[in-house]
Order: structure tokens, then sequence, then C-alpha cells
């Protein structure tokens, strides 16, 4: 049986036929059953849905302490790629891949005959300018002498001593300078260590030639302090704002399995990394007994106190977009979308900032199905 309704239809000839007591019941019929479904039970209304309830919680501050795990990485304290200054060749290597050295300690030696001779010659060349200069400054001091006695020398001719005289020592002091300048070259090719450490690449041996150009972009020795180390961590900005320098922070190395190891924060980037939204900060890890290297892979655990001038909300409570971060706040009655930024978070909580105020309503549980402007008792 279709659905379509079978209501009565009595065509206008027929109706002139019937006797007025059948029109008459025919009436009553109509009017008493009307038209009836196809399956012949009345149609009733449905009922209207009772509007949801909605949620709110007032805003307060309130920190939200939690425990963090971040990676991290080891790296040396100070590190440096020794290249040469000067070209030349090989001619000593004093040390290997793992040699602790100290500060100041000769790593190796190069030779450039070309240098010894350019400093031998200036050497030479200084010793001359100061015989020069020595000749000019006794004539003039002797002619100075005789012009005591009036008519025996003339002023022009003292002038041009005086001249001589200052002229032969700028050019004995420039033979000098350039003296020390290749002293100074030659002294490159004694190679030393700038600072306590371990030597952990070597890329040369004798008689090879090294160039200050660095052609080859590998140094000849790569120097690593070992003993102090940098424990490198990035931390999102929201948690790196409740932290401060000296905080204790807890790792754990991959290396060393269930062994707890502690430092504390002793510097930070202040800025914020605008790809990953982190700060990068350091820690100080002293490793006097050598077990640690540089590179090892740590898992950074801290506990972060939270924000204090941050609020503290049900997780429910922010929305998050593709575009947006938000909660829902209810102001003069009305539902208003805010931008907000999460800190620390917990099961059920969130730490946000933004503009909001204490005291303020905002929804428990929001969503982006709710619009800007929607009346909330």
């Amino acid at each position: 049986m279709n659905n379509k309704l079978n209501c009565v239809r009595l065509a206008p000839g027929l109706l002139a036929r019937l006797a007025p007591s059948l029109l008459v019941w025919l009436a009553t019929s109509i009017l008493s059953g009307g038209c009836s479904s196809g399956n012949g039970a009345p149609t009733e209304p449905k009922a209207t849905p009772a509007p949801a309830a909605i949620e709110k919680t007032t805003l307060q501050k309130a920190a939200l302490p939690q425990q963090v795990r971040l990676p991290a990485q080891l790296t040396s304290f100070q590190e440096v790629s020794i290249f040469p200054k000067v070209n030349g060749y090989v001619k000593n290597v004093l040390v290997d891949v793992g040699s602790k050295v100290h500060k100041g300690q000769l790593l190796m030696t190069l030779e450039a005959p070309e240098l010894e001779q350019q400093m031998t010659q200036a050497k030479e060349r200084y010793a001359r300018a100061r015989l020069d200069y020595t000749i000019s400054e006794e004539n003039y001091r002797r002619m100075q002498q005789a012009a005591e006695t009036p008519g025996a020398v003339s002023p022009m001719s003292l002038a041009s001593l005086k001249a001589k005289a200052d002229a032969d020592s700028t050019l004995c002091n420039a033979e000098k300078a350039n003296w020390q300048m290749q002293q100074a070259i030659l002294g490159y090719l004694q190679v030393t260590a700038p600072f306590d450490g371990v030597i952990s690449e070597r890329n040369v041996h004798p008689g090879a030639l090294v160039s200050s150009a660095g052609h080859d972009g590998k140094p000849m020795l790569d120097l690593r302090q070992v003993d102090h180390l940098r424990l490198l961590v990035d931390i999102p900005e929201g948690i790196a704002a409740g932290l401060q320098e000296k905080d204790t922070v807890s790792f754990y190395l991959s290396a060393y399995p269930g062994r707890k190891m502690t430092g504390h924060i002793s510097r930070r980037s202040e800025l914020v990394n605008s790809q990953f939204r982190a700060e990068r900060m350091e820690l100080d890890v002293f490793n006097r007994d050598g077990r640690l290297a540089p590179g090892m892979y740590a898992e950074v655990m801290f506990d972060s106190k939270g924000n204090w001038e941050a609020f503290t909300v049900p997780r429910t409570a922010v929305v998050t977009s593709t575009e947006r971060k938000y909660v829902i706040a209810v102001r003069d009655g009305k539902t208003i979308k805010v931008d907000v930024a999460t800190g620390n978070e917990s099961t059920d909580k969130v730490e946000i900032t933004g503009d909001l105020k204490p005291g303020e309503q905002i929804l428990s549980r929001a969503s982006d199905e709710i619009q800007d402007g929607l009346t909330v008792k």
C-alpha cells in the first residue's frame, strides 16, 4: 500500500442524487475520520528537543605544575677546527685521535723555507735602517752644538738635518714593525692547543702540503673540550616562560639506561625559534670521570612550575583548529571567541593566556560549532 493520503472524493453530479440523510452521514464520517495515511494510523506531531545545557567555568589565575620530558644532546663546551694560517709542508704531527692535550701544548710543526728567508731579510733591513737613523741623529746633535756659535751653522742646514733624522727614525720604526710581523708569521708554523681537550679528528700526515686557503675544507686537527660539556635542549615557549636560570633539571642518557643525572640551567638564548616555537637552553655538565662524550642523546626531565600569570581551565574549554586556538568567553550574556596560547597541560587541565580577566566566565565544553553572539543564560 502506498504512503499517499487516500481522502474521500465525490463527483458533483453524484451528490445531487444522494438523499439528504446519506449526505449527513457522509459529512459526519469525513469530519470525524478526516484523511488517513496509507497505513491507517493518524500522524502525531514530533516533540521539539530541549536545548543542550551549557556548562561554564570562572577564570582564576593558577599555575599548573607538570613533569616535562624532552629530547636533548650533549656537545663540547668548546670545540675548534684547526686550519693552517700559512702555506707550508707538515713536518711533524705530535698528536693523534684521542690524544689528551693541554693549553699551549705543541700539536704539530710546519716548514716553509721562504718564510724564514723573508724574516731574515726583514731583520737585515731593520738593522740597516737603525744604523742610518743613528748616524742621522748623531749628525743633527753635533750640528746643534756647532749652531751655538753665532753664524757657524745656517738655520736651513740645521732644519735639513733635523728632517733627515726624523725620516730615518720613521723608516727605522717601519722596518722594525715589518721584522716583527715576519716573526709572527713564522710562529704560525708551530701549531699549539688553544685550550685543554681531546683531539677528535686528524686529517694530515708528515709531508702533506697545507694551504691557508683551505681548498679541501678539512681541518688539520679537530680539538674538543670534553671535561666540561653542554646539554642542549629546546623547550616549548609556553613551558620556557616558567623556567629560570639555576633551576634543577634531571636527565637520562641512552648510553647509560637508568642512570639519573642532574644539572642546572646555565644559559638561555632568549630567542624563540619561529619554526618549532621553542627556546634553546643549555645546562653545564661536568665530565670529570670521562664517561660522557659529545653527541650522546639524552632525555631531559624536569618539573615545570607553571605560569602564575596564566589561567588553568579544563582541556575541553580550548578549541584547536588549523587556523587558531581559542576559548569561548561569555560577555554580556553572549558568546565570543578569544584567541589563547597554551602552556603546561595535564590529563584534564591546561594553562591558557590571552585577552582574558580573572572572574570572567568561559564555556567548559567548547566546540567550533558554537558561533559568536549566541545568547547564554
